[in-house]
């Protein structure tokens, strides 16, 4: 995928493409633009190599933990450009897709309350990809930080999908993300691909 935009002189604008490749970077430098966002997929085989005790959870129950997930997904991704500000049809929507299975979607309390979840899904294998396993979002309340949930949950979510006979784990993360970045890099997850975006440097920004 490509998009871009030009001037009436055919100067390039903005640029996003999928898979994006070295050259892309490149002929945006070139142009003078600077790397706007970029979201890249990440993959690790499965089972994990890792021995840590999976953590409990329990799987979502739709219209019982919708409000509880609600609060936690707006909370910890209050920043985030897609994530934020979800709305009860915004979650409906999802949990209305064919590819929705509750029994992915985990959900671990702290004194009967959702400190973080994982939710998972699974894409059947294509021309050129085997079945993955999608960490699809994960998130821990900001409560509850500092006590590795995140890893635990991402690990968590990786046995699910291990245990359903999938062979490749993938997710997205923001490349600049690096507390993410690191946590994933860590348990074994490289770069597949990106989905990167470049537009004009903003007067006064540098």
């Amino acid at each position: 995928m490509r998009k871009d935009r030009r001037d009436d002189a055919g100067r390039l604008l903005s640029l996003e493409t999928e898979p994006s490749t070295p050259a892309d970077a490149a002929e945006a430098a070139a142009a003078g633009l600077e790397l706007v966002r970029c979201i890249q997929q990440l993959r690790v085989p499965l089972p994990l190599l890792d021995s840590s005790p999976v953590l409990p959870t329990r799987t979502f129950v739709p219209g019982e933990d919708d409000a509880a997930f609600l609060g936690v997904n707006n909370r910890a991704f209050e920043w985030h450009p897609d994530q934020s500000n979800w709305t009860s049809e915004q979650l409906n929507d999802r949990l209305r897709e064919p590819w929705f299975d509750a029994e992915g979607f985990l959900l671990h309390e702290i004194d009967g309350a959702l400190a973080g979840f994982c939710w998972t899904k699974i894409h059947p294998a294509t021309a050129s990809d085997p079945e993955l396993g999608e960490i699809y979002v994960i998130a821990v309340d900001p409560a509850s930080h500092g006590r590795g949930l995140g890893r635990s949950l991402t690990i968590a979510g990786l046995a699910h999908l291990s245990s359903k006979s999938v062979t490749v784990g993938m997710l997205h993360v923001e490349h600049d993300n690096l507390a993410a970045q690191s946590l994933y890099r860590d348990l074994g997850f490289v770069e597949h691909d990106s989905h990167c975006w470049w537009g004009a440097v903003e007067s006064g920004s540098k």
